[in-house]
């Protein structure tokens, strides 16, 4: 039986994960409005990202035997003022799952869940390339945007980008 802590933080994760999908669709629905489509495709494939991610923790939850709650998913609460504004709040928004999830496994340790911890080992892993990705389009949008050639490349870059739904087997 799991720790009544540890199931709690996976189930508010799954909300988190869903929120996380939340803000990335208003960031796609921003670029599209703005005539980004590659921006907004990069945006529109994190939010199926974070979707699946949500399933992995819902269905790591059933195949433990533990209950499912399933909670209100807040709407998206900021201003959306610049193109670098989205991007910097992407960034923003990685760092806090990164740090929910270590919340997660650090409850986890404590009470020597082994399981949970191999299953977010995967997330540990998959937080460290969103905070790197959301990073690097930071400085590619600082380097490049302020030219509209440039601006064009990297929206092209981001418009080739496809969605591959992750490899995690529970």
């Amino acid at each position: 039986m799991m720790n009544q802590k540890v199931r709690e933080l996976l189930n508010d994760q799954i909300n988190k994960e869903l929120y996380s999908a939340y803000i990335y669709l208003d960031f796609s629905n921003y670029f599209e409005e703005r005539g980004l489509d590659g921006f907004a495709n990069w945006y529109f494939i994190q939010a199926q990202e974070e979707r699946d991610h949500a399933m992995l923790f819902y269905r790591y939850l059933l195949n433990n035997n533990e209950k499912v709650e399933l909670k209100a998913i807040e709407k998206p609460s900021y201003a959306l003022t610049s193109d670098l504004d989205v991007l910097k709040h992407g960034l923003e928004h990685e760092m806090l799952v990164t740090s929910l999830i270590n919340n997660i496994y650090a409850e986890a340790y404590n009470d020597k869940d082994f399981r949970t911890m191999q299953f977010l080992d995967w997330f540990v892993k998959e937080q460290g390339e969103e905070e790197t990705n959301a990073n690097d389009l930071i400085t590619k949008y600082e380097l490049f945007a302020s030219d509209a050639k440039g601006l064009y490349m990297l929206n092209s870059e981001l418009k080739a980008r496809v969605y591959s739904a992750p490899s995690l087997v529970l």
